[in-house]
């Protein structure tokens, strides 16, 4: 961890037309994409809204902490820490990185969280699919003049997979 603390990073699968989802579902299947979620977002701090955490079966991922966000002051979701704002929840992500000396926290999604977390991100890890699903959320548009790509790395369809892919990395220009 850096001495001003973690750096705050957003992780989506978009396709080309920017679509993230359809009826809170993923609309392509891509097993090795979902595993280099996994892999680049292990033992960090992971926020995503609620929406997003149920879409992946409502129970906290086994790799990292999970913070959600939801408006509703009832919800419960054993395991994950709860809480009402992204404010709130970069506040928790920072502690937990602190105990554990994670370097990243990790904006996971789903639309509305990536739109209000876009403006403080240092970093985006954003896995571009090589596709044109319908969609009912949207990735953020951003200014890519504004930041640097640092990688590019292309991946054929594996045998079951639904699309091509390239996960691309960019560093906010300072």
């Amino acid at each position: 961890m850096s001495a001003k603390g973690p750096k705050i990073c957003m992780i989506a699968a978009a396709a080309e037309n920017g679509v993230i989802g359809r009826d809170n579902k993923l609309p392509w299947k891509i097993k090795s994409e979902w595993q280099y979620f996994l892999d680049t977002s292990k033992g960090k701090p992971v926020i995503e809204g609620r929406l997003t955490f149920e879409a992946h079966g409502g129970k906290p991922f086994t790799h990292s902490p999970d913070i959600v966000i939801t408006r509703n002051k009832n919800y419960a979701a054993k395991g994950a820490i709860l809480v009402h704002t992204l404010e709130e929840a970069i506040d928790r992500a920072r502690g937990i990185a602190a105990e554990t000396g994670a370097d990243e926290i990790m904006i996971g999604g789903g639309a509305e969280i990536y739109r209000l977390g876009l403006p403080l991100a240092a970093r985006l890890y954003l896995t571009e699919i090589h596709a044109n699903p319908e969609g009912d959320a949207h990735f953020p548009a951003f200014d890519r003049a504004g930041w640097t790509e640092t990688k590019s790395e292309f991946h054929k369809a594996q045998a079951g997979e639904s699309a091509d892919y390239t996960i691309r990395v960019f560093d906010r220009r300072k």
